[in-house]
């Protein structure tokens, strides 16, 4: 292990001469006449270790050159002690007050200048190596962090490819959708009143929940299912269900883990699952309608949680510009009115509004993530 490095700051040739002599042999000595150099040799590779200032300097002072290293982000975590003939207690307060970690004054004394310099260079070694630790576990904690996060989406990705494998639709419509839903929070999310319900309830959580809006299609029968072209009334009615069944489905495996969790705070689990209640609502109300006449719960406007209106726009719009095998897509300009003529009774007008303003995201995500080389437009 290389040698600490002390800086010496005086501008008497005697005291550098002295206290250069006294730690050469234990450290690597660097020193400087005035503040000013000492200011520049403060910021040469490898950076000390510890540095002795003296106070009563020409020009700049000690006390001037402690702030200055203080405020230089390269510099300020270098312990200072000051050497100096000063020994008042007022003089003392203020370079304490100023940064400076000890103070030694003059006439010195070899002995306790040797100690002072070793304990704060071990002070210093100490601070570094829990700065090592701390930087190491910072990153083990973001990288375990990441790998639950990539978990939680692969989970929720291959949920809600096994809904669409059963309906016949591919896993392009989930980052279609996502998309969508996505593009209409972030032009919300500083307007009222929807910013301040994602005050509470981060964009992240909406858009990675969206996938599972259709989880419950698992639940519906494939005669019903993948029946093509217009299903009779009473097997429409069967096929509704599939929100309920998404929405239970999710509140049921909450409600299980919750139960689970008995040596944990309401408060904490509630955090802890915030995620899932937000797939829940929009599982359970992406297809509520703002004028109330939606299934499964015939919630109205404001009824109607902010992610399952989000959902809604994105959803329609994407059943109808997409292929299926029983249909063609509908063009963009044609679907794009759809969504305006369903302002104030089908989807909240508010976020009617952000998909006008979005108009020209909404497209090109249609056209980069379509299902075939066919264009929409």
């Amino acid at each position: 292990m290389p040698k600490p490095t002390v800086l010496i700051v005086d501008d008497s040739p005697e005291n550098l001469g002295l206290l250069g002599g006294l730690l050469g042999e234990d450290y690597s000595v660097r020193a400087a006449n005035s503040a000013e150099k000492g200011l520049r040799a403060a910021r040469i590779e490898p950076l000390p270790d510890l540095i002795l200032l003296d106070v009563m300097m020409p020009e700049v002072n000690g006390y001037e050159a402690i702030e200055r290293l203080k405020a230089d982000p390269l510099t300020a975590s270098i312990p200072v002690v000051f050497v100096t003939s000063m020994n008042s207690n007022e003089d003392e307060y203020q370079g304490l007050a100023l940064g400076a970690v000890d103070y030694i004054t003059k006439p010195i004394n070899s002995a306790i200048v040797k100690a002072r310099v070793r304990n704060h260079i071990e002070l210093k070694r100490a601070r570094d190596r829990l700065h090592v630790q701390n930087n190491y576990l910072e990153e083990e904690v973001a990288r375990r962090i990441a790998e639950n996060e990539m978990v939680r989406d692969i989970s929720v990705r291959a949920l809600a490819v096994l809904a669409e494998e059963r309906d016949n639709e591919t896993g392009l419509h989930i980052i279609r959708t996502q998309t969508y839903v996505r593009i209409l929070g972030e032009h919300l999310s500083n307007i009222e009143p929807y910013a301040s319900y994602f005050a509470h309830t981060p964009l992240s959580d909406v858009v990675r929940a969206a996938p599972l809006h259709d989880i419950g299609k698992v639940g519906i029968p494939d005669a019903i299912l993948l029946k093509p072209g217009k299903l009779p009334v009473d097997e429409f009615e069967i096929m509704k269900r599939h929100a309920a069944i998404g929405g239970n489905a999710i509140d049921r495996a909450v409600q299980l883990v919750m139960n689970g969790q008995t040596q944990q705070s309401d408060r904490t689990s509630s955090d802890a699952f915030e995620f899932l209640y937000v797939a829940r609502d929009i599982a359970f109300y992406h297809h509520e309608r703002w004028d109330g006449t939606g299934y499964p719960n015939g919630l109205r406007s404001e009824e109607i949680p902010v992610g399952a209106r989000l959902m809604a726009v994105a959803d329609v719009f994407d059943a109808i510009t997409s292929r299926r095998v029983y249909k063609e897509p509908i063009q963009l300009e044609r679907a794009y009115q759809i969504i305006l003529d369903g302002k104030g009774t089908h989807f909240d007008p508010g976020v009617v509004d952000a998909f006008i303003a979005c108009k020209s995201e909404f497209f090109e995500t249609a056209e980069v993530f379509a299902d075939d080389l066919h264009s929409v437009s």
